[in-house]
């Protein structure tokens, strides 16, 4: 007897493969507004994506190192993302001393947006995007600042 199933591939993948472009998250950012990063934030240039958590160790090395070789990164945005309470995110900005650059923009995922639109099981989650937006790669959990720098000449 023969057997007849019907599948549709696409709902299978995750929102970002299926728009693999910057998402529409919403961010309560540093100052206290919330601001549509896709709409709101200028750009012409790459965007490194970084969710993390205030209180996760790999999220911190990440940062230092981050901070460190912070001036490989001049032409490159960089969006932090958590979804931790603002008051934990601020901490973290503060003792980072992130309010330095001004290619770091960081906020609390008001929404919890992206942990379903990327499927995030592991944190730091990476997700690099090219100056138009398009996403290059994902990566989920720690990745040596070498190995973040090549993503954006893929």
């Amino acid at each position: 007897m023969p057997v007849l199933l019907f599948a549709q591939t696409d709902s299978l993948q995750q929102p970002y493969v299926k728009n693999p472009t910057f998402p529409p998250v919403r961010l309560l950012m540093t100052d206290s507004t919330i601001h549509s990063i896709k709409e709101d934030i200028p750009n012409k240039r790459p965007i490194l994506l970084m969710v993390f958590s205030p209180a996760c160790e790999h999220c911190k090395h990440e940062t230092e190192d981050l901070v460190k070789n912070i001036d490989k990164f001049k032409k490159i945005t960089i969006v932090m993302a958590t979804m931790l309470p603002w008051n934990e995110m601020m901490a973290f900005r503060n003792f980072y001393g992130l309010e330095l650059y001004d290619n770091i923009y960081m906020g609390k995922d008001v929404d919890f947006f992206l942990p379903p639109f990327y499927n995030i099981k592991n944190l730091p989650f990476l997700a690099f995007y090219d100056k138009k937006g398009k996403l290059i790669n994902v990566f989920s959990g720690s990745l040596p600042l070498d190995k973040v720098l090549e993503e954006f000449e893929k």
